[in-house]
């Protein structure tokens, strides 16, 4: 090959940055966020919050990361390679709340020059299986400090309740609930995710208060493990890729719908989602 014939490099890729547990089955957790960005074109840095022992079953232990190696983690990676988006998913103890918020106030004079950096918690409360992930103090931690720092959260309807304080047993009072929550953070926006009720209908509530329905379909599988986390994740990408809020929730609800739809039977319990179909529904060059 003459140095003519060469292709041109690759354009680098929009960074993104995942503070989540570690789930070995890689149904959810740090292992299913990589992978989704890797099926949105994003590369993907990571910072563990925690380890636990689970499987397609459920969680049988959670062992907690230290606060001072999870800040060295994010400040090593800061300077490095500092994320175009961040999402945060299960903390796990009230240190790594701590440990979160302290870094998401030393990154904000670099969010400030840059609003089009998200920031996604998908607030990681319980299991699939209902074991509890977060403890009752670190939640309180969680309310107080770094709900008034992110910009987007996508709780699931119980932990929508957990948060607000408030019964959501309806679609109604899903959007009180959300509208209450708006009102105590008005900085932030949210996508309540209903993908676990009979109708998987999701509500967009933006901090100015416009409220969006988006209705969805029910995929009979047992494959279910991480739906919540594919999508923050999923949404999070379109927003760093600059999708409209809107689109961009439109654009995560459906991929993961896909990635039901096309997973496969893997384990005895509530197996992982095809989290990288779109790299193989890819057209052949």
């Amino acid at each position: 090959m003459t140095p003519s014939s060469r292709s041109s490099p690759p354009a680098s890729r929009p960074l993104a940055l995942t503070i989540a547990g570690y789930d070995p089955s890689s149904g959810a957790g740090i292992t299913a966020d990589l992978l989704t960005f890797q099926a949105h074109g994003l590369f993907a840095t990571s910072a563990i919050t925690a380890l636990t022992v689970q499987s397609t079953q459920g969680v049988a232990a959670v062992e907690p990361v230290s606060a001072a190696l999870l800040r060295h983690t994010l400040q090593h990676l800061e300077i490095d390679l500092p994320p175009q988006g961040i999402k945060i998913g299960m903390l796990g103890s009230d240190s790594a709340v701590e440990t979160v918020a302290d870094y998401l106030h030393t990154i904000a004079l670099r969010i400030s020059h840059n609003s089009q950096i998200p920031i996604v918690l998908d607030p990681v409360l319980r299991s699939s299986s209902g074991a509890f992930l977060l403890p009752s103090e670190a939640l309180e931690t969680l309310c107080k400090r770094l709900l008034p720092l992110v910009t987007w959260i996508t709780p699931n309807w119980p932990e929508l309740a957990l948060l607000s304080g408030e019964p959501v047993t309806t679609l109604a009072q899903a959007a009180a609930a959300a509208a209450s929550l708006s009102a105590r953070y008005p900085t932030l926006n949210q996508v309540v995710t209903g993908g676990d009720q009979v109708a998987p209908t999701d509500l967009l509530r933006l901090a100015d208060g416009t409220l969006h329905t988006l209705s969805g379909e029910h995929v009979e599988t047992h494959s279910t493990h991480g739906t919540g986390c594919a999508f923050s994740t999923s949404f999070l990408s379109n927003l760093i890729l600059k999708k409209p809020a809107l689109e961009a929730a439109i654009a995560a609800k459906h991929y993961v719908t896909e990635a039901l739809r096309r997973s496969p039977p893997i384990g005895h319990g509530r197996g992982p989602l095809d989290l990288l179909w779109p790299l193989r529904a890819q057209p052949e060059s």
